[in-house]
C-alpha cells in the first residue's frame, strides 16, 4: 500500500489546483437572442436510432460520398463568390 500513497498525494494536489482555476463567465459571451430563443422540442430517440440502422456501406458509398463532397465543395465557393463580388 505504501507506493500507492505517492499517487494519491499527486492527484489530491492537482484537484486542490484545480479548483483554485478562475472559470470564465460564460454569460457574458451569451448573445440576447440566444437568451429569448426557446428551448429545443424533445424528440424520442428510439426513431432517430431506427432509421440509421438500415444503412449499410457499398461498393457505390465511396464514389457517392466522394461526388457529394465535391458537390458541397463547389457549392461552398459559389456562395463565398455570391457574398464577396
Amino acid at each position: 500500500m505504501r507506493p500507492a500513497l505517492p499517487a494519491v498525494l499527486l492527484l489530491n494536489a492537482l484537484l486542490i489546483a484545480a479548483g483554485c482555476a478562475q472559470v470564465p463567465e460564460l454569460d457574458d459571451h451569451v448573445t440576447p437572442a440566444a437568451k429569448a430563443a426557446p428551448y429545443p422540442a424533445l424528440v424520442p430517440l428510439d426513431p432517430l436510432l431506427n432509421s440509421t440502422a438500415e444503412t449499410r456501406i457499398t461498393d457505390q458509398t465511396d464514389p457517392q460520398l466522394q461526388a457529394r463532397a465535391a458537390a458541397l465543395r463547389a457549392r461552398a465557393q459559389r456562395m463565398r463568390q455570391a457574398t464577396n463580388p
